[in-house]
């Protein structure tokens, strides 16, 4: 797809690079010796540079949190555009099913692919990012990726802690892609096992609908006062009814699975746990109180 499918469908277009790019790309792997691949197929969704709840996210999280005219802006100071000319091109990469079924099986440390996906796959991920951003710019589209920005910084935010100046699983919820789960993380249509990407674009595409009301719709916790299971398959004891303790679970992954994934899997840089996202009602799907009820009766 070229020039013209960009100017007639510029959806499909953006939607057909990401794709392309995760179910053919040698960059796609887990870098085993089957050299499986890293990710399942993707979800790609949209939102405009001028989404109200980019501006609620500043208030929110902090005043250093970018909205996406302020990346842009940041990126290509010599660009004059407008936060309504901007779109979020944002996608979900779904863990492969040996992914989590490895995980699934774990109840302290993760599995190897797991912790191969978190490295290995996000190196496949930020190549993505770079993919999306260069294919745009070599369109004529001012494209930035905000987690590859040399601005990009983790920050504190006084109301939720750890925080930085953009995230993806903020931006996807804003593009339709899914909501969040009482362990914070993102629960979609291909359920929560999976990572973030997104570029900013100086392109007009139309936005994703969001089918849903508030953040935490798809969460039967929060919804219907039920599951909670992912408090359980928290080795950390980072996660309660209350919500996900972030510093519980950054000391966790720092100190016990950093020395456990480099004794045991030899990476010098450790990354992962996602004990929470998988062996719970929402690993794979939008869970529903009859998923509950299986996994209770063991028959998930």
């Amino acid at each position: 797809m070229g020039t013209t499918e960009a100017i007639k469908n510029p959806a499909r277009w953006v939607g057909t690079i990401i794709r392309n790019f995760i179910t053919t790309s040698p960059e796609n792997t887990l870098k085993n010796d089957e050299n499986e691949r890293a990710w399942s197929d993707p979800l790609v969704g949209f939102s405009r540079g001028d989404d109200p709840l980019y501006d609620d996210f500043k208030v929110m999280i902090g005043d250093f949190y970018w909205t996406p005219l302020e990346i842009f802006s940041m990126t290509f100071p010599e660009v004059s555009v407008a936060p309504n000319q901007l779109t979020v091109i944002s996608w979900i990469l779904p863990q492969t099913e040996l992914t989590k079924v490895d995980n699934r099986r774990e109840t302290t440390y993760p599995a190897e692919r797991w912790v191969r996906a978190r490295i290995f796959g996000e190196e496949t991920n930020e190549k993505l990012r770079a993919h999306v951003a260069e294919v745009l710019i070599r369109a004529g589209i001012a494209a930035v990726a905000p987690m590859r920005s040399p601005h990009w910084k983790r920050e504190i935010s006084k109301r939720y802690g750890f925080a930085s100046t953009w995230s993806e699983r903020h931006a996807a919820y804003v593009s339709g892609l899914g909501t969040f789960g009482l362990c914070d993380g993102l629960i979609t249509r291909k359920g929560k096992a999976v990572r973030c990407g997104s570029v900013v674009a100086n392109i007009k595409i139309p936005p994703t609908k969001r089918p849903y009301e508030n953040h935490q719709e798809y969460c039967i916790f929060f919804t219907q006062g039920i599951c909670g299971k992912c408090i359980n398959r928290c080795p950390a004891g980072a996660i309660t009814e209350e919500g996900h303790d972030k510093t519980k679970c950054s000391a966790y992954m720092r100190g016990e699975v950093a020395e456990h994934v480099r004794s045991h899997y030899g990476f010098q840089e450790p990354r992962g746990c996602g004990l929470c996202q998988t062996a719970v009602p929402c690993e794979s799907k939008i869970p529903t109180k009859q998923d509950v009820e299986a996994y209770e009766s063991g028959n998930s």
